[in-house]
Parts: C-alpha cells; sequence; structure tokens
C-alpha cells in the first residue's frame, strides 16, 4: 500500500532525517558545522541535488539497464553537483571557498545515492520529487541545528552571511573545544541521544 503524498515528504523532517535516524552522510555533517552558515549551505546545496537526481532517476528508471544501475546514478548526481560548484563559484565563492572538497563529495554522498537507488528507482516522479525535498530538508535543518549548538558555544556568536552575530554578552567565555573536530563528534553524540529520548516518548 502507497503512503500519503504528504508522508512522503514530512518523513524526511523527522522519522528519516538523515544524521540522527538514517545515520547517514555524517562525513559532512561533522566536517562542515564549524557556523551557521557554513552548514545551511551544504544543506542547500545537497537538497538541490537530492530533488534533481531522485527526478531525472525516477523519469529513466525504467530505461537504465539494472546492471549498470548504480553507475548511472552516479553520472546524474555528478551531473548536478557540477551544476552546484558553477553556480556557487559565480554567486558565493566565499561560501564556496570555506566548504571546499565537501561539495565534490555529495557525487558518493550515501544519502543521495541511497535515496536515487531505495527509492526514486522504485517510485514515480512527484513522489520521488517530495522525498528528495523532504530529506534534503531534513538534512539541512539537522546541519543547522549541530552547527549552531556548535558555534554557539565555541564562540558566542552565529555567522550568517559572513557576519558573526554575538549572543552572549562580553564576560562569555567561548568553549572552543565545541569547534574543533572532538567536539563535532560530541555534539552529534548529545544531539542523538536527544532524539532517541524524545523518539522513545
Amino acid at each position: 500500500m502507497a503512503k500519503p503524498l504528504a508522508q512522503e515528504f514530512f518523513k524526511g523532517l523527522w522519522d528519516e532525517v538523515p544524521p540522527f535516524r538514517l545515520v547517514l552522510g555524517l562525513c559532512p555533517v561533522l566536517a562542515v558545522t564549524k557556523s551557521v552558515e557554513n552548514g545551511i549551505g551544504m544543506g542547500i546545496a545537497t537538497t538541490f541535488v537530492l530533488v534533481c537526481s531522485n527526478v531525472l532517476v525516477s523519469l529513466l528508471r525504467k530505461a537504465i539497464p539494472s546492471k549498470v544501475r548504480i553507475a548511472c546514478f552516479i553520472v546524474i548526481i555528478a551531473t548536478f553537483v557540477t551544476v552546484v560548484e558553477l553556480v556557487m563559484q559565480a554567486f558565493a565563492y566565499p561560501l564556496f571557498l570555506k566548504l571546499g572538497i565537501f561539495i565534490p563529495l555529495i557525487v558518493v554522498n550515501c544519502i543521495v545515492l541511497g535515496r536515487s537507488e531505495a527509492f526514486a528507482s522504485r517510485n514515480g516522479v512527484f513522489r520521488s520529487f517530495l522525498d528528495g525535498l523532504g530529506i534534503g530538508i531534513g538534512f539541512t535543518l539537522s546541519l543547522a541545528v549541530l552547527a549552531a549548538v556548535r558555534e554557539l558555544f565555541g564562540t558566542g556568536a552565529l555567522t550568517f552571511w559572513e557576519k558573526p552575530i554575538p549572543i552572549f554578552g562580553p564576560s562569555f567565555q567561548p568553549f572552543s573545544f565545541m569547534i574543533e573536530a572532538p567536539g563535532a563528534f560530541v555534539c552529534l553524540g548529545l544531539l542523538l541521544c536527544i532524539m532517541n529520548l524524545v523518539g522513545k516518548k
């Protein structure tokens, strides 16, 4: 029995939110969340690739031979990643420099390839569109929340459009551990714990 269309979208916001429920795509989650700006930028880029690749894979699902489907999916994903790279270089070059190698690595992001293989290759275009959009927004929100926690306690500010906005007063002592690599693991673990506790209730 097919799920309602709305459920295909909303599942990505809670039931199947990638980093916290599916525990996928953790490499960019840990690496780019030093600032909210970076997290949102990476999330939007991934969402674009997710939506476009899901739609195209769904359109071509009957024409792609099963023996070469993974290779075809990667070519499709790489095409949209190239589009994202070029657009970011043209219109958001400072952000592109900050995200660095993690933009081209979207090609092998298990979230994007996983949705193409597990969902888009087996469902219609509109369902695949909703699936990609929901998972992408959920991924973006996850990055933004993790980045906000790390940056807030690590620097006492939140960065938007390259401008740090102080949140705490001048007497605040930043907990710099939070913006280092080990802090990313600790913060992710705490958020996973919170998600599991809320999910059980």
